[in-house]
């Protein structure tokens, strides 16, 4: 019994102490955005104006700018991440070419986002910059489709290593009673596994749509870091994260300063909105496997 309460105690404790940052965190950037919400109100967040000089400021390219790039690179990176799955989770658990495999994953995983971004500059830019000469677009180079790429690439990990292990959790006597009823490989997985493992598999995609939304360094030496809104994905652009890297340590303004972190607060927000409709999601499809 008294390891039992003892037990409890801790684990209060680790949710209490979670809780208290995750507040902190909320109440400092309310409190330091407060002069920007007193002078520009709700309107921070539609205004697409940011001109340091003149000391007007907006919000609304910024969050244009990061959930693009967001969506965009979860919409690359998801057929790789459930191929990867479906192979690792499915056909190849075990042997070389899955330890392979499982190591090139965590490296990935493991890239520090400036290297991500060095490649980027002296890889990636040159060649969409060589697609956009064929297009006939403006041959930036830098841009959301730029950024979006290296995005995926770096999310590919998480919802990946995720979705391997749901997939490797189906039971195998519902795999086995699918295949004795005359099913092929191929419907077992569409018609069994992937319904099965769903909500595991959206979990991991919002763990890497959290990871692309915050992401800084690389998108920030990538994407152009224009302070407008981008006119296509081959646009230069600015995120949230990459405004306040770039311009924090110029804002000696009060004005300024409090817009940087209004915009952190208003990151904060979307990360914890998209967090919540994550979360519904996950037990939406949990509770449709249940039924």
């Amino acid at each position: 019994m008294k390891q039992e309460k003892a037990f409890r105690v801790i684990l209060g404790g680790a949710v209490g102490v979670v809780v208290v940052i995750v507040v902190a965190i909320f109440l400092t950037l309310l409190w330091g955005s407060l002069p920007s919400l007193q002078r520009f109100g709700l309107g921070f967040v539609t205004s697409t104006t940011w001109n340091p000089v003149t000391g007007e400021f907006g919000g609304f390219p910024f969050l244009v700018g990061t959930l693009l790039t967001s969506f965009l690179s979860l919409g690359l990176s998801l057929p790789f991440s459930l191929a990867i799955a479906i192979l690792l989770g499915e056909f190849f658990r075990e042997g070389w070419f899955a330890e392979t495999m499982r190591s090139a994953i965590e490296l990935l995983a493991g890239i520090p986002s400036v290297i991500y971004g060095f490649w980027g500059l002296f890889f990636l830019v040159p060649a969409i910059r060589y697609v956009e000469l064929s297009l006939g677009v403006s041959p930036y180079g830098v841009g959301v489709l730029t950024a979006s790429i290296i995005l995926a690439i770096m999310i590919i990990p998480y919802s990946a290593s995720i979705a391997i292990e749901v997939i490797a959790l189906v039971p195998r006597d519902l795999k086995e009673a699918a295949l004795s009823l005359g099913a092929t490989r191929y419907e077992v997985v569409r018609t069994v596994v992937i319904p099965y493992a769903r909500s595991g598999i959206v979990g991991g995609i919002l763990l890497a749509l959290g990871r692309a939304l915050g992401e800084t360094m690389a998108v920030t030496m990538v994407i152009g870091n224009k302070n407008a809104l981008p006119d296509s994905i081959f646009s230069p652009a600015n995120t949230m994260a990459s405004v306040i890297a770039n311009e924090f340590t110029e804002a000696t303004d009060e004005i300024y300063l409090s817009s940087l972190i209004e915009i952190g607060l208003l990151l904060f927000l979307v990360t914890a909105i998209v967090n919540a409709i994550g979360k519904y999601i996950v037990h939406v499809t949990g509770v449709e496997r249940k039924e």
